[in-house]
This record gives C-alpha cells, sequence and structure tokens, in this order.
C-alpha cells in the first residue's frame, strides 16, 4: 500500500467513525452498532470505499482490544471483585455456562464441528456492555435489582473474555497453531514452555507490583505529560510482546497487568491517558468487522439468518429468566433483565476474529456470527422497549408472584410511591413532624425491612388506581413519586392526574429531561434530585470563596429561583433542541446579571441583617 492510499484509507475510516458515533448515540442505538453499520456501508458489499487492506486494519486495529482489556483490568479492583463474588461468580457464571451450553449445542445440530460449536457457544454467550449499560443508565433502573445483576452479569463476562481466548487455541486444529508458531519457546519441550509461560506471568505480576510504580513516581516528577502517556503506552505493547514470544495471548497479559495496577495510584491517570487510543482503535476496529460482514449471505438467505438471530435472542432470553427466576427475582425485574442481555456483545467479534484467525472457525461460520450478532445488538433497544412499554404493564395488571398488601387506609394526607433513599428522607421528615403518610413499594424486602423500624409500608404498584384508592388518595392532599423508575412515574403522574384530579403531585426528577416530561405531563412541584445539594454546596463554596454567608445565601436563593422559572419555560420545548440551546444560553446571561446587580446593591453593614428573619425571609 503506497503513502497516498494509506493516508485515504486513514481519512475514510476516521471520517466513517466520527459521522457514525453522534449519529448511533442520537438514535439511542449506541457507539459500537454505529461503527459497524458505518463499515457496511463503506464496506466492499455496499459503496466499496475500502476493499481488501481491512485485513491489515483488522491487525492494526486488534491493538485497542489489547488496550481495552489492560483498561477492564485496571477497573477490577481485587477487594471489590471479592465482595461482589457472590452475584458475579454465581449468576454471571452460570449464565456464561448455560447460555454457551445452549447455543453451541444449537450450533452443534446445524453441523459445526464439537470445537466449533463449543467457541459459538462460548462467543454467543456474550453481552454488549456498551449498549445495556447506556440503556438501563437512561431508564434510571441502573440501580435497581435487575440493573445491578446485570451489571454482575456483564462484569463477569468482561473476566470471562480472558479464559476464553486462552481456551480458544487449545481447541483450534493443528494447522491453526501457526499464529503461535513465532513465539521464541515453540521449539522447546512441554516442560520448558510451562516454565517459561509462568516464568513470563511472574515477570508481568512482580514487575507490575514493584517495579511499576517508582517508575510511574520518577517519570511523573518530571512533570512531562507526553512522557508518562509514552510510559504506558509502552508497558502496554511491552507486555503484549511478551505474551507473544511466549505463545500466549497479548490481551491476556495485559489484563493481568491491569488487575496488578488496579491498586495503584496511578490507575486513573492510566485510564485518562489510555482512554483516547483504545476508544479510537476500538472504533477503527469494529469498522473494520462492519465492513468484513458478507451481505451476499444475508441477502441469499434473509429467513435464515433473520430465523437464527431470532432463535439465538429466545434462547438467550429462556435461560437469562430462568436464571433470574432461581436467584430470586420476581417476574418483572426477571423480565427486565433478561431482555437487557439478550443480545450479542462488542466482545463476540474479537473472539470471532481470534477464532477465525486460528482457522477454529470458517470464513462462511464467522461471517454467520458476525450477522447474527450484529443484527442481535441492532435489536436490543427495540427489545428493551418492548419489555418497558409491552410486559411491564402487563405484569402490572396481572399481578406479581407476591400479592399487593390489602390497604384500607382513611385520614390519609400523604402517599409516598417509593420508599428508596430519596423516598426516605421525606418520609422521616414527615413522621418528626408528626405527619401520617402511606408508602407504597414494590420491593418487598425493603419493605420487609423498613417494616420492622416501624415504618407503614405497604407492597403494590402506585401506578394502579384501585391500590391508589385503597391507599386513601380520593381523600389525601398530596402524592410524592419518588420511585428509581422514570417511564413508570410518568405512568403513575397519568394514572393520579386522571383518577384524582384533586390530588396535588410532587416528583422526583432524575435530570432536566426527565422534569420537562414530568411538567408536560402536568406535575406542578418537580424536584431534580440532585438539584438542592449543587446548589447548598456552591453556596458553600462561595463563602469559602470570601463571600459573607448571607451574600452567599442571596445568590443561591436567586439562582435556584431564577433556574425553575427556566426549567419550567424550557419544557414547552423538550423537542426543539435549538430552543433549549437558545434558552439556556439567554437564562446563564440572565442570572449573571442579576447576581451581579444583587453583589453591588449589597448592604455593608457588618452583619448584613443575617440575623434578622424578616430580612433573611424577603432576601430569599
Amino acid at each position: 500500500m503506497n503513502p497516498e492510499e494509506l493516508l485515504l484509507g486513514a481519512f475514510i475510516y476516521l471520517a466513517a467513525a466520527v459521522i457514525a458515533a453522534p449519529v448511533a448515540t442520537r438514535l439511542g442505538l449506541g457507539s459500537v452498532l454505529g461503527y459497524l453499520v458505518a463499515g457496511m456501508v463503506i464496506g466492499p458489499s455496499l459503496l466499496g470505499l475500502v476493499g481488501q487492506e481491512g485485513e491489515h486494519v483488522m491487525h492494526f486495529a486488534e491493538f485497542g482490544v489489547v488496550v481495552m482489556l489492560f483498561l477492564v483490568g485496571l477497573e477490577l479492583q481485587p477487594s471489590k471483585l471479592w465482595e461482589l463474588r457472590r452475584p458475579i461468580i454465581g449468576l454471571g457464571g452460570l449464565q456464561v455456562v448455560v447460555t454457551a451450553l445452549a447455543l453451541g449445542g444449537g450450533a452443534l445440530a446445524m453441523g459445526f464441528g464439537w470445537k466449533a460449536a463449543l467457541a459459538t457457544g462460548l462467543i454467543l454467550a456474550m453481552s454488549s456492555t456498551a449498549i445495556v449499560l447506556q440503556s438501563l443508565n437512561e431508564r434510571g433502573i441502573l440501580k435497581t435489582t435487575a440493573g445491578q445483576s446485570c451489571f454482575s452479569v456483564l462484569l463477569f463476562q468482561d473476566i470471562a473474555v480472558i479464559p476464553i481466548l486462552a481456551l480458544l487455541p487449545l481447541l483450534a486444529a493443528a494447522q491453526a497453531h501457526d499464529t503461535h508458531d513465532t513465539s521464541l519457546i515453540g521449539d522447546l519441550p512441554g516442560w520448558a514452555q510451562t516454565i517459561a509461560v509462568l516464568a513470563a506471568v511472574a515477570v508481568v505480576v512482580l514487575a507490575g507490583r514493584f517495579l511499576t510504580r517508582p517508575l510511574f513516581r520518577l517519570v511523573a516528577e518530571t512533570g512531562m505529560r507526553e512522557v508518562f502517556v509514552g510510559l504506558a503506552l509502552v508497558m502496554v505493547v511491552g507486555i503484549a510482546l511478551l505474551m507473544q514470544l511466549v505463545g500466549l495471548s497479548a490481551a491476556l497479559g495485559t489484563f493481568l497487568a491491569g488487575v496488578v495496577l488496579a491498586e495503584s495510584e496511578y490507575r486513573h491517570e492510566l485510564e485518562m491517558d489510555l482512554e483516547p487510543f483504545k476508544g479510537l482503535l476500538l472504533a477503527v476496529f469494529f469498522i473494520a468487522v462492519g465492513a468484513g460482514i458478507d451481505f451476499s449471505l444475508l441477502f441469499g438467505q434473509p429467513l435464515l439468518i433473520l430465523g437464527l438471530v431470532a432463535g439465538f435472542i429466545a434462547v438467550k432470553l429462556v435461560v437469562l429468566f430462568v436464571l433470574a427466576r432461581i436467584f430470586g427475582m420476581d417476574t418483572p425485574d426477571a423480565s427486565r433483565f433478561s431482555f437487557a442481555l439478550a443480545q450479542g456483545g462488542e466482545f463476540a467479534f474479537v473472539l470471532i476474529s481470534f477464532a477465525a484467525g486460528l482457522a477454529l472457525l470458517d470464513s462462511a461460520q464467522a461471517g454467520l456470527l458476525v450477522a447474527m450478532v450484529a443484527l442481535s445488538m441492532a435489536a436490543a433497544p427495540l427489545l428493551m422497549i418492548f419489555d418497558a412499554r409491552v410486559l411491564q404493564p402487563r405484569f402490572a395488571s396481572l399481578g406479581e408472584t407476591r400479592a399487593d398488601d390489602h390497604i384500607d387506609e382513611s385520614g390519609t394526607r400523604v402517599i409516598i410511591a417509593g420508599h428508596g433513599r430519596y423516598g426516605m428522607t421525606v418520609g422521616r421528615i414527615l413522621q418528626a413532624s408528626g405527619i401520617r403518610a402511606v408508602v407504597l413499594d414494590h420491593d418487598g424486602e425493603q419493605i420487609d425491612a423498613l417494616r420492622k423500624f416501624g415504618y407503614k409500608v405497604y407492597y403494590g404498584d402506585a401506578s394502579r388506581p384501585d391500590l391508589l384508592e385503597a391507599a386513601g388518595a380520593a381523600e389525601a392532599q398530596v402524592l410524592v413519586i419518588a420511585i428509581d423508575d422514570r417511564e413508570k412515574a410518568l405512568e403513575i403522574v397519568e394514572t393520579a392526574r386522571r383518577h384524582f384530579p384533586n390530588l396535588r403531585i410532587l416528583a422526583r426528577a432524575f435530570d432536566r429531561v426527565h422534569a420537562y416530561r414530568l411538567f408536560n405531563a402536568g406535575v406542578e412541584d418537580v424536584h431534580r434530585e440532585v438539584f438542592a445539594s449543587s446548589v447548598d454546596m456552591g453556596e458553600q463554596l462561595l463563602v469559602r470563596l470570601g463571600l459573607h454567608p448571607f451574600e452567599a445565601r442571596r445568590a443561591a436563593s436567586r439562582f435556584k429561583a431564577h433556574d425553575e422559572k427556566l426549567i419550567r419555560r424550557a419544557a414547552k420545548h423538550v423537542d426543539d433542541t435549538q430552543r433549549l440551546i437558545d434558552l439556556a444560553r439567554q437564562g446563564s446571561e440572565e442570572i449573571e446579571r442579576v447576581l451581579a446587580t444583587d453583589m453591588g446593591d449589597t448592604p455593608q453593614s457588618p452583619d448584613h441583617g443575617w440575623e434578622a428573619p424578616d430580612a433573611t425571609r424577603s432576601d430569599s
């Protein structure tokens, strides 16, 4: 490849990455899927902007996988892993093993050899960390039982990639070991190779434990950021080279080094320095994977491919749902859990590429698996939407594994929906003030624990009008919505406004967008969960910077009042991004002028009237 072709190829790949990622993210599909689609578009099957050089690009981009696994290792602090050992090893381990066996059995039935079938099962057992975590976070359910279970399984999958990478060469045919024939120990007897491998691993562990810290400390003292970055890259490349020289996977070695350095004080600096390289190289990697998809296979047998994708998703759904129930999740959480993880993952493409390089999978099998994983990832957001909008309301209407508590309340003034960390604080304030409240929650364990402390808590879905009525909504003054589910909160608002129009609603909002939706749904009192504490911190910061406490309090109060007005005004334009930007800029200019005027008009008496309650109220 001449220099002109190299530059043109680099331009095409980078331009595709720059365009694809924002578009896919905006559509809610995730950047990985965007890169795959971009690769399909520029690849030989469609536009043909890239061609045979894809194999060379893939070899270069695979270094991104090495860096990624090093960063994964940095996140896996041994102490934290030990604390989460039960859900990670139990639920995560069973998910990988059972799913791999089920899907491997399907591949065997299709005529795959047993080695290829086992590799296929392990590859397809992976799920998309990027898509799942992003989607759960956007829906506000990452901290729920289902969300934390998803996180545990994904974490185990990330760890499981390492032994899978070590296992695949052992499954490969003898002629596939050419990728490892370049090792320096290939001609040594078996016992000597074993000693050499163990020695290499020991070098990585000991060097990471005792050598890297003083070395990084020495470089850090120079204050030269580029040298620190260079040292990080030298370490990753050096470990990868050492592992290949002894016939092991480069990814395995760098992962091990990451785990060793997970407790290091330089962990965060290493993450920040290497993250751009990882992101860029992985983007190119996934684009190259997309460019290599065989569309003739997809277009030639669309029913077969779509049928295989549907079967693949169905198997994962069944396995995940059964395991969720075995581990004590109720039906709605089990459904959220299974639909969230019922797709292939980013690591699947890495493993497919690795297995194909070992001749463990032929080109047709590899192409089929790439197409299946890509299509399942494309379907992932749709699966989660189907669960949230179709299945979850049906579960609520049909009842749960635990029957709703019988509620027969009278004289209720306040109903609180959700008694987690947010609703509990509201409830404690009411209880301390002698105000009686009825609490509805959907977490059986939480309810049983709260009742031991004397709280009047009932199990039930607050979006059901009959339960709200039983809780006293017809005569209550206020309904407080403090649950962790964004969509469910809006559903409760709709139910309350339809059946109990005189009930005043106070709702917890996760962020500005959720606040917009709550305002537009008819909620007058919306409280963003971190807004008040952020304003309090800003007030304290002004005091620390030398402002009189009264001046700081007045500035914080002015800002809070102005922002509340702005968010109500902006809620009408939630679907107009440009209008929201214009309003935000206008609002920033307005509050700056107001606060500047206030600072100039502040009385200069020593106490500023701080002790006078009336003056305080008038200024706030």
